[in-house]
């Protein structure tokens, strides 16, 4: 089974299966990592950003449109940021890297 490296806003790194066809987001819940989901992976909010290692954000598809509208509202964007619910997971991820980033805004929360 395919693995992937969590690395949490202190640097602490947490490795955890990562089964084939799950969402970085899904697999993050499964395994408590704090990786939000506000929306549930609908595109419709930002808490799933993470910054995926340069060596896997080249292997990962373009993001759609849709997504990119919702990453240009998350904290601390990098070139290399993407939304967690819209990676999933395949043996050429194995060994799949990410970082979360310390804040996330959540725009689904009523005010």
């Amino acid at each position: 089974m395919p693995k992937m490296i969590f690395v949490t806003p202190d640097d602490t790194e947490v490795e955890v299966d990562a089964p084939n066809g799950l969402s970085v987001l899904e697999i993050a819940h499964k395994n408590k990592i704090d990786l939000e989901g506000a929306c549930e992976g609908s595109l419709a909010c930002s808490t799933c950003h993470v910054v995926v290692d340069q060596k896997f954000f080249d292997e990962l598809d373009e993001p759609e449109e849709e997504e990119e509208d919702m990453l240009d509202l998350a904290f601390g964007l990098t070139h290399t940021s993407r939304l967690g619910c819209q990676i999933i997971m395949s043996d050429e991820l194995d060994g799949l890297r990410v970082k979360l980033p310390g804040v996330t805004r959540n725009m689904m929360v009523d005010k």
